[in-house]
């Protein structure tokens, strides 16, 4: 599972911190399991249910929000230097992570993608913030998969929680038109 995970999203190798790393994937490899996923679904799984017949898929839209979010970090830190702090492993981590939750969001019914009853009652901002909990993974990159939606509208949000935020949105909006 780990080698076609890696080859559908290497953005993780741009995690620096081996241990950070190996967290972020082992979440995504739980999550698929405990989702009721294989990797071979990524491909298959939407990026969202709000645009219908999207063939945008979750694998592929977390990659673009993670480099989209890198990039505008590297920017940021390059064009504002020594006037910010960007931790670009948490940014990464956190991008990759984002979504996380449409795992349990989701369910496939009659090779269809909707809504799980889990996903009625938890958006995956909440419901992937609340699995990554449990793997000692920092409070900085929680905050980022529960504030990148939504959910994180009218509270306070870190630098990197506000880029996922408009990385995720820009991709999101020009995918609706």
């Amino acid at each position: 599972m780990r080698k076609k995970l890696l080859s559908l999203m290497p953005e993780f190798q741009m995690i620096e911190d081996p241990d950070l790393r190996e967290k972020t994937i082992t979440i995504w490899e739980d999550a698929l399991k405990e989702g009721g996923w294989d990797v071979d679904d990524l491909p298959k799984i939407p990026f969202t249910l709000l645009i219908e017949k999207t063939d945008i898929d979750l694998a592929m839209h977390t990659r673009a929000v993670t480099l989209c979010a890198r990039e505008t970090g590297k920017v940021m830190l390059r064009e504002y230097s020594g006037k910010m702090n960007i931790n670009m492993d948490y940014l990464t981590s956190g991008s990759l992570l984002h979504d996380v939750g449409k795992l349990f969001e989701y369910k496939r019914i009659n090779g269809r993608f909707v809504k799980s009853e889990r996903g009625k009652l938890l958006r995956h901002p909440i419901s992937g913030a609340a699995f990554a909990a449990r793997y000692d993974i920092p409070d900085e990159i929680l905050h980022m998969i529960a504030a990148h939606s939504r959910e994180g509208d009218g509270a306070r949000r870190t630098i990197e929680a506000i880029i996922i935020n408009h990385s995720d949105f820009v991709n999101f909006e020009s995918l609706k038109i």
